[in-house]
């Protein structure tokens, strides 16, 4: 049967003060409705997405073992035995390993895609049509090892990319030509100009055995540990041996431990074309789309009043503390209960340094 798991575990540094250690971004209320209703989180938009394909039963969530409570309530279809929870964080290869491992344990032949709850993807029903052309590249190529290519829009340096090569039997998929990391700004406009390349969704789909069989031959001491983990009986006994097992396991991505060895056999790996409005929420002008806009084109979130003031990004989470901004242009304003944080829009990106020197100086006490 086919199946799909959210990846919700990371923390979202760069989106602190207003995401946390103990409330990460994918909890956060911050996406409006398209249809103007009320915000809700991004997990819960993932979790919806993915009902337009696959009843709630098939749904799984991989998460930190610390988010386990939020999440639940976060998501009330979400069965409980459906949640995979990691001890420790130990990289991309070995959650994907662990979901891929919990799902055979109950359906050995399932088809599994692998989400992320960081994307904000319009309009759903292009991103079903595309799970759906991914299933069937699996009904046609079992082996087969499927990501999806995000139809790009700008000459993003951010997002890694993924040639398409040969056209395969089922149509909007083609054999994947090669992988490429971040661009510079050039390489990103040829890319774009080509027509041959698509942005990285860190999105895929393939058996569960499929990854287990790969990390088997690539990275085989996780293979070993993830095996032992599904042989204790769900329960009390598993949990302990995750807690024992997991934490050792050597932390490397899904990318490396796997697509990249599978590349080197041809049509092995497989990718789809997604043809969305796709926004990876990583960064707070990332999270500015999903935000309502004034017009002096703010994006403000919360109880807010700017004069003269244009182009920034200001958010409060509390609702009884007013952030007033006059003749301030292109900045970030954040504020919480315990932390205000100010900087240019052209530094959002070395948030996740300012946190990292808080830290050093206070502890985790603002984490």
């Amino acid at each position: 049967m086919q199946h799909a798991v959210i990846m919700a575990g990371g923390s979202g540094t760069r989106l602190w003060p207003l995401s946390r250690a103990g409330r990460p971004k994918q909890l956060l209320d911050v996406v409006t409705d398209p249809d103007g209703g009320g915000a809700h989180s991004l997990l819960a938009e993932a979790f919806t997405r993915l009902e337009v394909v696959l009843p709630a039963d098939r749904i799984w969530v991989c998460t930190a073992a610390r988010y386990a409570e939020q999440v639940q309530a976060a998501l009330p279809r979400l069965r409980p035995d459906r949640l995979v929870l990691e001890p420790t964080a130990r990289d991309t290869a070995n959650a994907v390993g662990l979901a891929a491992a919990l799902v055979a344990d109950v359906d050995p032949d399932a088809e599994l895609a692998v989400v992320s709850a960081d994307h904000v993807m319009r309009p759903v029903q292009r991103f079903a049509d595309a799970l759906r052309t991914a299933y069937d590249v699996l009904a046609a190529r079992p082996r087969a090892l499927v990501t999806l290519g995000v139809t790009p829009t700008s000459p993003a340096t951010g997002f890694g990319y993924v040639q398409k090569g040969a056209a395969t039997e089922v149509a909007g998929a083609a054999e994947a030509a090669s992988f490429r990391e971040k661009p510079d700004r050039e390489t990103a406009q040829a890319y774009l100009d080509s027509g041959e390349y698509l942005w990285n969704s860190g999105m895929f789909v393939w058996r569960a055995s499929t990854v287990l069989d790969a990390l088997a031959d690539h990275l085989p001491e996780s293979a070993d540990g993830l095996a032992r983990i599904v042989a204790a009986p769900a329960g009390a006994k598993r949990d302990a041996v995750l807690a024992e097992v997991f934490p050792t396991l050597p932390k490397i991505s899904v990318d490396y431990a796997v697509l990249e060895p599978a590349a080197t056999e041809p049509g092995r790996v497989v990718v789809v074309d997604l043809d969305v409005d796709w926004l990876d929420v990583g960064s707070w002008p990332a999270l500015a789309h999903t935000l309502a806009r004034d017009d002096g084109g703010n994006a403000v979130g919360g109880l807010t009043v700017l004069l003269d003031s244009a182009g920034n990004v200001v958010v409060s989470d509390d609702p009884g503390h007013l952030v007033a901004l006059v003749g301030v242009r292109d900045s970030v304003v954040v504020h919480t209960a315990d932390v205000t944080m100010v900087c240019p829009v052209a530094d959002a990106e070395r948030v996740k340094q300012l946190l990292a020197a808080v830290e050093e100086r206070h502890g985790p006490r603002f984490s």
